[in-house]
């Protein structure tokens, strides 16, 4: 949380006291106990903290602690946004993304997702750099949906590492490669995403980019598919095909085992 040294850098006690207030917020909200996290929250974000701002949008829009409302939620997400806070900026462009409570609107999610990517924000990296290789919304552009990716990658965001994968896979800005894609999902599957966890599952099946392992490839299969990968069903069956009873149990319990190593 390097904005809350930034407030006790800016404001001497005062911005301690905001610091040491939004902290026992947190520490509210990760109880979930939202009610008494926007007790503090509130008089805050009314004072102008923009992160505060950002959380009782967030509380608005997800009904944590207070009923839904996503006019609520988007009106004080604008604040946090005009204020400059990057989470809050996120959280807008997630509106805009979706409309509903604001007017859809892709071309303003997308300026919104950049100006908090520019600011270090992760997630919001993760989603411009999707928004970019996809190109379903806004014109793609495979260099700069690569850096992204890359940005959020080196901030631990799993389904970045996934899709860096993919990019060296399918040769989308880069040359194929088929070792790196495979070093990308590995990393992505580790984290606990499920399309990176599917796409290791595959390579290793099929020993592309990675020397052939069946067992294992099965494994990585079958926690994918438990984890919610749809990319995992078309290979689960020859997966499984290709092993004998003694080996589907050993893949099993490797599956199993998985599930307790990955990071999250």
């Amino acid at each position: 949380m390097r904005w809350l040294e930034r407030w006790r850098g800016r404001a001497g006690a005062t911005g301690g006291e905001v610091a040491d207030r939004m902290a026992a917020a947190y520490g509210a909200a990760n109880r979930g106990d939202y009610r008494a996290a926007l007790e503090i929250w509130g008089p805050l974000a009314r004072a102008g903290v923009a992160r505060a701002q950002n959380n009782v949008g967030a509380c608005f829009a997800g009904g944590l602690g207070v009923n839904a409302d996503q006019k609520l939620a988007a009106r004080w997400l604008s604040l946090a946004a005009e204020a400059g806070d990057p989470v809050g900026q996120r959280n807008l462009a997630a509106l805009y993304f979706k409309g509903g409570a604001v007017e859809q609107d892709y071309a303003r999610a997308a300026a919104l997702y950049r100006t908090a990517a520019s600011a270090g924000d992760g997630p919001a990296q993760d989603m411009l750099s999707w928004m970019l290789l996809e190109g379903e919304v806004i014109a793609p552009d495979y260099p700069e949906a690569r850096r992204w990716a890359l940005a959020a990658a080196e901030q631990g965001i799993a389904s970045a590492m996934t899709r860096l994968g993919m990019m060296f896979h399918n040769a989308l800005g880069v040359p194929r490669d088929p070792v790196q894609a495979v070093q990308w999902w590995r990393r992505g599957a580790q984290r606990g995403d499920a399309d990176g966890q599917a796409m290791l599952g595959a390579a290793l099946h099929l020993g592309t980019g990675v020397s052939r392992d069946p067992v294992m490839a099965l494994a990585w299969l079958l926690r994918a598919r438990d984890a919610g990968s749809a990319l995992a069903a078309p290979f689960l069956g020859p997966a499984r095909n290709a092993l004998s009873a003694a080996q589907i149990a050993e893949a099993q319990r490797r599956a199993i085992a998985l599930q307790s190593e990955v990071e999250v």
